[in-house]
């Protein structure tokens, strides 16, 4: 197997965000609304920027989220600051990006593989897939997979596909159960107090304009298309791209006795670190046709905390660096898998 380049993201220091989720005092009654005791309890995220982050200025309109979770489900709610409300698909499982949308994301054990993707659009349309491995791993994406259980409902103060109207904004509420989750999460288990998911979430948002009465995607004349659309996100990525499953946010679960605040693990570091190891192999071999023997070739001049070891073939790499507490080593491979023994 060849393997190609991948591009290594524009990440000066590794600081995903964070966010602490407590648990829910009641059920959820989905209606889309925000502002009922269900979510007061609830922090916001801090405003959504563009998926670039400082490469690019922030969005000019506002998203935030916030999160919940009790012993049944995943609790989502979303705010999306819009004068334009608008959306045109209707079946589920269609490309919901094609419309403007909201997306969730959802790594349960952190190892980029095995993880989910959640799309939804202003008329409650969702697109919910499995993905085995990252796109540049080779994916596939498992697009029959459904989020059994899942609740969802959307709010628009507003109103849909109308140019005149007085358009705010749209919000949105989604449950998802931890019976569907728990198929990719480490040990099959929801997650326990103080546990940490890897999470993002992203915008899209294209340029429109109203032709006879509608709204419709604006034209570059250039190309005769339409111009592409912004992705604003929790968690900048420093790259277009959202499948780079570890730069995702940490939402770090809590109960009454806490966790209320997060630091990240020495541990966290370890494994960035190899990832962007990882990248170089990749590049390496696309470069050269085969991988490199030699970690100081592929470290540059960056600082490490790692000393790290290489192992490869013709066509396979693993490089491999010992925990921070000295308890296991981690390990990472050339289609992205990390692990720990």
């Amino acid at each position: 197997m060849n393997y190609s380049g991948v591009v290594e993201p524009h990440v000066p220091a590794y600081a995903p965000k964070h966010y602490i989720c407590r648990r829910a005092a009641e059920p959820l009654v989905l209606d889309g609304k925000l502002d009922k005791p269900f979510w007061a309890d609830a922090p916001w995220t801090d405003d959504f920027v563009d998926i670039e982050g400082d490469l690019r200025p922030n969005p000019g309109k506002r998203t935030r989220v916030k999160m919940l979770w009790d012993d049944e489900y995943f609790y989502f709610g979303a705010e999306l600051i819009e004068d334009q409300i608008w959306a045109t698909l209707t079946e589920r499982d269609s490309v919901i990006f094609y419309d403007n949308d909201f997306e969730i994301f959802i790594d349960p054990d952190g190892d980029s593989h095995r993880y989910y993707e959640f799309e939804i659009n202003a008329l409650n349309t969702v697109w919910d897939l499995l993905l085995v491995q990252p796109y540049r791993d080779g994916g596939p994406p498992v697009n029959g997979w459904d989020i059994a259980g899942l609740q969802t409902a959307v709010h628009i103060d507003g109103e849909l596909n109308n140019p005149l109207a007085a358009n705010r904004s749209w919000s949105i509420e989604v449950a998802m159960p931890w019976k569907s989750l728990m198929e990719c999460a480490g040990g099959g288990e929801r997650p326990k107090l103080g546990q940490f998911w890897r999470v993002n979430f992203s915008r899209v948002e294209w340029q429109a304009e109203v032709r006879d009465g509608r709204y419709e995607k604006v034209i570059n004349p250039a190309t005769g298309k339409a111009y592409p659309e912004d992705n604003w996100v929790w968690s900048p990525q420093g790259i277009v791209n959202m499948h780079y499953p570890e730069l995702w946010g940490y939402v770090v679960f809590s109960g009454e006795g806490g966790p209320d605040d997060f630091t990240l693990p020495q541990d966290e570091l370890v494994k960035w670190e190899l990832r962007k190891l990882y990248y170089r192999q990749r590049n390496y071999f696309a470069e050269h046709g085969k991988f490199s023997t030699d970690a100081a070739e592929l470290m540059g001049e960056d600082r490490w905390t790692i000393e790290p070891q290489i192992e490869t073939t013709a066509r396979l790499f693993q490089v491999s660096a010992p925990s921070a507490s000295g308890e296991g080593i981690y390990y990472i491979r050339q289609d992205g898998f990390l692990w720990k023994e």
